[in-house]
């Protein structure tokens, strides 16, 4: 059998390292008519958005099959198990709690508890309720008094369920994606409009953490961010300059404020309509201590300089993986060691790392070797990173089953459980099982 291996002396190994799988609402749970509409139900709903015109409607229909899955969770013999809530199907229009929907998250903690899995929830995995877009969304600064509102309600419900809340799922993807460029629900484009959602996007942070730290003392409570490593083309003074912004634009931009209470020094060379309205006291709202920062990593970038941007994307080499993302563990480590290097920083858990591979369902199994690998060569980087001084205190694969992945609806599958999305059966992968074998050698 296909293994996965660390250094016998590996912190990685000891007891405490904690080991889980992650998913999000809308990529798995189906169930759509129990629940409000969303800003993805009505992206997917437009002609083009999706690449296999496909939505989120039944997904892995988790919303029926939750207790099997939690049993294919224990099976795993992970500690933890990261999932998302969907706003739309915890509360209504008129900001109360939806009791049916709170009943469907609240017997999924309980069940995780009597298994002793512990619950790693994420308050904002992307899927925003279509009516507070219809107000403007995550442009609209009361967005993020709602988020805060939602936030205190929810945690209330859920009591001592909860090992640790993250407010935001990588709000670089919210803001950029989906208010910047467009390729995201809710497919907003415009330079005018990418800092601005980011900014009431980590105001809606800074305000649930409070919430958080007040409901829930004893849960660890933080945020999840993307890091996409920036690397420069050439050494050409250029195109390091280019690189620069890049990182600052894409990554720095998330984490300073939280850490510094400051964006980076590019805002200034942002035009005025490109700047986000900070008000008095956002930045300190903003900078609430954090129990914990979650990173996720895929992959990493190389840009040049341009004559009419401030950057220029390069296309990158081989090998890649079924999205088209390098492979290319040694930008983990950098990373991590940078980030630990720059800012004085909490308890870190890699909350997402996996990849999209082309699966070959044959007689019953997939031996998913090349997924084993991007996990050998990432894994070995946490290690790497960790020998440096970075804290890492724990690693969640992405992702627990194939499910939909957002623009790429159901055609790129990252999971290390297979999903027939005809039968909804599930069957382990080869990944799955030597990913369950290196948690049971600590």
């Amino acid at each position: 059998m296909a293994k996965l291996s660390l250094p016998l002396n590996s912190p990685m190994l000891a007891k405490d390292f904690l080991y889980g799988v992650a998913t999000a609402s809308f990529q798995i749970e189906g169930g759509i008519e129990h629940r409000l509409p969303c800003i993805w139900d009505t992206f997917c709903a437009t002609p083009g958005k999706i690449a296999d015109a496909s939505d989120g409607a039944i997904a892995c229909d988790h919303f029926n099959k939750w207790q099997e899955d939690i049993d294919l969770i224990e099976s795993l013999g992970v500690d933890a198990y990261r999932l998302s809530v969907s706003w739309p199907r915890v509360m209504t229009e008129q900001g109360e709690l939806n009791p049916a929907g709170i009943e469907f998250y609240l017997d999924i903690l309980k069940r995780l508890k009597s298994k002793n899995i512990k619950a790693y929830v994420t308050l904002y995995h992307w899927d925003l309720p279509q009516y507070l877009e219809d107000n403007g969304g995550w442009l609209n600064r009361q967005t993020a008094f709602s988020f805060a509102e939602y936030a205190d309600k929810i945690s209330q419900a859920f009591g001592d369920l909860v090992h640790s809340y993250a407010t935001l799922n990588e709000p670089f993807c919210s803001a950029f994606l989906g208010y910047e460029v467009g390729v995201h629900a809710p497919g907003i484009v415009g330079k005018e409009f990418g800092r601005k959602a980011a900014h009431h996007l980590l105001l809606g942070h800074g305000l649930a953490m409070k919430i958080l730290q007040k409901n829930c003392p004893n849960a660890q409570n933080g945020i999840v961010l993307n890091f996409t490593p920036c690397y420069s083309n050439s050494d050409s003074e250029a195109d390091i300059k280019a690189t620069k912004f890049a990182d600052d634009y894409i990554n720095q931009w998330y984490i300073k404020p939280l850490i510094d209470g400051a964006y980076p020094d590019i805002i200034d060379q942002l035009p005025k309509a490109h700047q986000p309205d900070i008000l008095p006291g956002d930045m300190e709202i903003i900078q609430q201590p954090l129990d914990f920062l979650g990173i996720n990593y895929y992959t990493r970038m190389i840009y040049q300089a341009d004559e009419n941007e401030h950057y220029a994307e390069m296309p990158v080499p081989e090998p890649r993986t079924d999205i088209g993302w390098e492979i290319y563990p040694q930008a983990f480590t950098d990373v991590l060691v940078s980030l630990n290097n720059t800012y004085t920083l909490p308890p870190i858990f890699i909350t997402e790392n996996g990849a999209a591979m082309a699966d070959k369902f044959v007689d019953g199994e997939v031996d998913d070797q090349d997924r084993i690998d991007y996990y050998q060569g990432h894994l070995n980087a946490v290690d790497n990173a960790i020998s440096q001084g970075v804290n890492v205190k724990g690693y969640f694969a992405w992702s627990l089953m194939d499910n939909f992945e957002w623009a790429e609806g159901y055609l790129k599958r990252f999971g290390i459980v297979h999903v027939d999305y005809q039968s909804q059966q599930r069957t382990i992968k080869a990944s799955g099982l030597a990913y369950r074998n290196l948690i049971s050698q600590r």
